[in-house]
């Protein structure tokens, strides 16, 4: 028996479709709702899920952990309400959970609309055990009990999904932008800090948030420290060498270069280092060598062929290799898989011009400015319509 376990609140926008992808996996859902105002319970409830409520107890772990001990499978699926289960990993999950001494299967998660780290491993498929439980604040996770159980009960094995099993909608720019989400984190990691100082995973997580908040100098300390004590060939060890090497990249390119290349050496799915190796490649465009930076992002779109990403830096490479025809072709394969991305619709609209091709370089100039001002990014779109006038009649 396989249960779903969810911590919900206000979440009406998006429940429906979560455990619509659910539906015929899972023999129950089991909902813990911490104080809904819109229709979360009704819909869950309608889909055919059991909601409890549980006033919030200022915690993730706490929450997830009283979820867990309202279900009655065999399994634990454990999913977000912005989470979707894929339809092709049904019954490869199906098999690693008929394995006698299987505890607990990785799942490999695609980050929707993430500017970094496309991919991410978590571990949200377990066997129902008592001593498996949820720890740590805000990213909370059950890896710190598996992980003292397995030196107790040494004949568990863990495993990885080998397709994308999730798609998560949480981090695209503009949600980030309209929540209070980095705050949060922010808060929990830099109280984590102080019980547990250098701790890699927190390192990792403050660092990247550090970072892209513009504040380099503390973000290269942090994580600095989660690097001196992580444990090689971890999720947080790749973690922390993508946002060093991140943070690096201008001021020491050839330490970045080598950064990079150890995260893409440690042995975790190709798609999990997707960002190392477009980094990488940019950072090689950028320096001229380009047969490198076309290796690296070919391997992406192998490892990753749904990835827009993959495909726009494709384009990019190529067209400076000047190979037009090939730029144009990868461009177009970025825009099927993401139609909405405005840097790929303004490089095939000049990559188009450079063939002649007016019409389609007038038409693609149009949906990127039109796609930066329904982004809210209105001063782009104006500086990308003077730009473009000057090459072509945008005007009907």
């Amino acid at each position: 028996m396989l249960s779903l376990s969810m911590v919900v609140r206000n979440e009406a926008e998006r429940i429906e479709a979560c455990l619509a992808s659910v539906a015929g996996f899972v023999d129950e859902m089991v909902l813990v709702d911490t104080g809904s105002s819109d229709a979360t319970v009704a819909i869950a409830e309608r889909c055919g899920a059991v909601v409890h409520q549980l006033e919030w107890p200022g915690d993730f772990a706490p929450a997830r952990n009283h979820a867990l001990s309202l279900v009655q499978g065999d399994w634990v699926l454990v999913l977000d309400a912005d989470e979707q289960l894929t339809p092709e990993a049904r019954e490869p999950l199906r098999t690693l959970m008929a394995e006698p001494d299987l505890l607990l299967v990785n799942l490999l998660r695609r980050e929707l609309g993430a500017r970094q780290s496309p991919y991410s491993n978590v571990s949200r498929l377990f066997r129902r055990h008592p001593a498996i439980y949820w720890s740590r604040p805000y990213h909370s996770m059950v890896d710190d009990s598996v992980t003292a159980l397995l030196e107790q009960e040494p004949h568990w094995r863990l495993a990885d999904c080998p397709v994308v099993a999730l798609l998560h909608d949480g981090y695209r720019p503009e949600l980030l932008a309209s929540s209070d989400k980095a705050q949060r984190l922010r808060e929990a990691m830099e109280a984590e800090l102080e019980r547990r100082p250098g701790d890699p995973y927190a390192c990792a997580k403050l660092g990247g948030l550090e970072l892209s908040e513009g504040h380099r100098e503390r973000a290269i300390s942090l994580l600095e420290q989660g690097l001196a004590r992580v444990t090689p060939g971890t999720p947080e060890h790749y973690e922390l060498l993508l946002h060093l090497a991140m943070a690096l990249a201008d001021p020491e390119p050839a330490r970045a270069r080598a950064l990079y290349r150890q995260a893409i050496a440690l042995p975790l799915d190709a798609r999990l280092t997707a960002a190392a190796r477009l980094n990488l490649a940019a950072l090689l465009l950028g320096q001229g060598e380009l047969a490198e930076a076309a290796a690296l992002t070919q391997a992406v779109t192998a490892a990753a062929p749904e990835l827009a990403l993959g495909w726009f830096n494709r384009g990019l490479i190529a067209r400076q290799q000047g190979q037009l025809a090939k730029a144009i072709s990868a461009y177009r394969q970025a825009l099927a898989l993401d139609p909405d991305h405005p840097e790929a619709h303004q490089n095939l609209a000049v990559a188009l011009l450079l063939i002649g091709d007016i019409a389609g370089a007038r038409s693609s100039f149009r949906l990127a400015i039109s796609l930066l001002a329904q982004q809210g990014r209105s001063g782009e779109a104006e500086a990308l319509r003077q730009r473009a006038s000057g090459l072509v009649k945008l005007d009907p």
